[in-house]
C-alpha cells in the first residue's frame, strides 16, 4: 500500500473529484425510468425517510488520518484516491468493471459484528478502515464512479429482497449504454439487471430522491 500521503492532499483531491461531477448533476426527473428487475418504480424527493442514507451524504468526504504501514485500510482509503485518477481516462465500461471488481476484494463483515447495531450504512472512510456489507460495497461503489464523473441520474443504490438465500441484500445499479448494470459484492463481473431472476427491488436512493419498487402489474 501507499504510504506517506497527507491527509490534506487526500482529501483535497477526492472533493475536488466529486465537486466536479456535482456540477453535472441532473434532476429526479430526468433519471432513467426504466423496469428493474421488471419492477415499476415510483420516484420521490424527499429523502427524509432515510436518516442513514442522508448521514452519509453528509459525511462521505470525510478521510481517515494518515497512512503508515502498520494501518493497512488507512493505506487502502489512500490508494482508493490513487486508483481514481488512474481509472479516470479509461473507458466507462472499463471503469465500471474495475470499481466493482476492486471493491469486491474487501472483506464482508455484517453490522451486528462490526458496528454492534443491526444496520449501519458506511461512508468510504469506514468502509476502508472496517470493512462492509452489502450496502457498503454499493455506497463506495457508488462515490467512486461519482468521483470518476458519472452523473447520480444513472445510478441508483438499490435495496432488495434475494429469493434465493431469503435474506436482504443491496446493489448499486447504473444505467449504461441503454443497460441497466448491477454492481453487486456477490457477482464478480458486471452483469445485466435482465440476466438476474431471483432479485425483487424493494426501495432504490441516490442524491436526488428515492424510489419505491412495485411489480409491473401494481403500478396503477
Amino acid at each position: 500500500m501507499v504510504v506517506g500521503l497527507r491527509k490534506m492532499t487526500v482529501t483535497t483531491t477526492l472533493a475536488a473529484a466529486l465537486i466536479v461531477a456535482g456540477l453535472q448533476l441532473a434532476s429526479p426527473a430526468e433519471a432513467n425510468a426504466g423496469r428493474l428487475f421488471g419492477y415499476s418504480e415510483t420516484p420521490y424527493s424527499d429523502l427524509k425517510p432515510f436518516p442513514k442514507w442522508q448521514r452519509v451524504l453528509d459525511n462521505y468526504l470525510k478521510a481517515p488520518g494518515a497512512c503508515t504501514p502498520d494501518k493497512y485500510n488507512r493505506c487502502a482509503y489512500q490508494k482508493w484516491v490513487e486508483l481514481i485518477e488512474e481509472w479516470r481516462l479509461l473507458p466507462k465500461a472499463e471503469q465500471l468493471e474495475k470499481v466493482n471488481r476492486h471493491m469486491n476484494l474487501f472483506r464482508y463483515i455484517t453490522d451486528p459484528v462490526n458496528w454492534g447495531v443491526k444496520d449501519y450504512w458506511e461512508i468510504p472512510k469506514e468502509f476502508f478502515a472496517r470493512f462492509g456489507d452489502c450496502e457498503d460495497y454499493a455506497i463506495v461503489k457508488y462515490f467512486t464512479l461519482r468521483a470518476l464523473g458519472w452523473s447520480e441520474a444513472d445510478m441508483k443504490i438499490v435495496i432488495l429482497q434475494d429469493m434465493n438465500l431469503g435474506v436482504a441484500h443491496a446493489i448499486l445499479v447504473v444505467d449504461f449504454d441503454g443497460r441497466q448494470l448491477v454492481l453487486d459484492n456477490q457477482i464478480g463481473q458486471v452483469v445485466e439487471a435482465s440476466r438476474i431472476r431471483h432479485y425483487k427491488p424493494i426501495y432504490s436512493v441516490n442524491e436526488a430522491g428515492w424510489w419505491r419498487h412495485k411489480p409491473a402489474r401494481a403500478a396503477n
